[in-house]
């Protein structure tokens, strides 16, 4: 399709999405995964989209949008030299985005609004991606808040159960009382006792030095060299996949960023370190 004169091109190299699409495809399955735009502007997080969505399931024609939820509500985006037509639809939940691919793919999005926490984002985009997931769009943010609350719980009670934090004595309780105050000796007089063991501090927690899956840290953040991915995919043979990651990626990959993508490419992290270890 050749561009028209009134539609708009990005104004610059479209950005890596955060993106999380699922591994595998159910008629019972309300979405196909999730998207977090950093910010409303259709020009700037649109073309990103498109363009890993394309690898994915064919070529997109058309994205159906909801009307309040986007900057200027542009009608026609070039991405890749084509044009693509958007549609804004006021019956469209602002939570979500519907791709029209050439071959009349279909591939529905949960939108994450860009201001949401990083595990809250996450964790909405991984249930959305899940095979199975029955939850609509406009309440999939608060099942994924309550999954993330329920997980801090039991996190919670397995620590305690593991002894990793000690629980103090009700002051009322018998042993409290008899651990602070001695048997009675002769008539007046309390029979000496010893002083109490001052507390222990708990023993550093070892850190793991093995193999870790990274190239470069600074503040925990992990990272991996795009020619390490870029390999990876040459191997199975997925070039043109390829070929975007090294025109779009930078030289160290971010894997907290990216997440979403290196799990949309199927790529896990650790195995990608391991392979770059002597």
């Amino acid at each position: 399709m050749t561009p028209s004169t009134n539609a708009l091109a990005p104004p610059s190299p479209p950005s890596a999405p955060r993106l999380r699409i699922g591994p595998t495809r159910s008629a019972r399955t309300l979405l196909d995964g999730g998207w977090w735009p950093r910010s409303t502007d259709p020009l700037a997080e649109l073309p990103g989209l498109v363009l890993a969505i394309d690898l994915l399931h064919g070529p997109i024609v058309r994205l159906l949008l909801n009307t309040e939820t986007w900057d200027g509500n542009p009608r026609r985006l070039i991405v890749g030299g084509r044009e693509l037509r958007l549609g804004y639809f006021t019956s469209q939940p602002a939570s979500l985005l519907t791709a029209i691919c050439l071959n009349e793919d279909r591939v529905d999005l949960l939108v994450v609004p860009p201001g949401t926490p990083v595990d809250l984002a996450e964790a909405a985009m991984a249930r959305a991606a899940t095979a199975g997931n029955t939850v609509q769009t406009p309440q999939l943010l608060t099942v994924a808040a309550h999954d993330l609350r329920a997980d801090g719980r039991q996190r919670g009670l397995a620590h305690l159960g593991e002894g990793g934090g000690r629980l103090r004595t009700a002051s009322g309780d018998p042993a409290a009382v008899a651990s602070r105050t001695a048997d009675a000796g002769p008539a007046g007089h309390p029979a000496p006792t010893e002083p109490a063991p001052a507390p222990t501090a708990p023993a550093p927690r070892q850190r793991r030095t093995g193999n870790l899956p990274t190239i470069a840290t600074e503040e925990q953040i992990m990272t991996i060299a795009r020619h390490t991915i870029v390999s990876a995919l040459r191997r199975r043979g997925q070039h043109t996949r390829a070929d975007w990651v090294e025109r779009e990626l930078p030289e160290q990959v971010d894997t907290t960023r990216h997440a979403g993508l290196l799990a949309t490419l199927r790529l896990d992290p650790a195995e990608l370190g391991e392979s770059t270890a002597p």
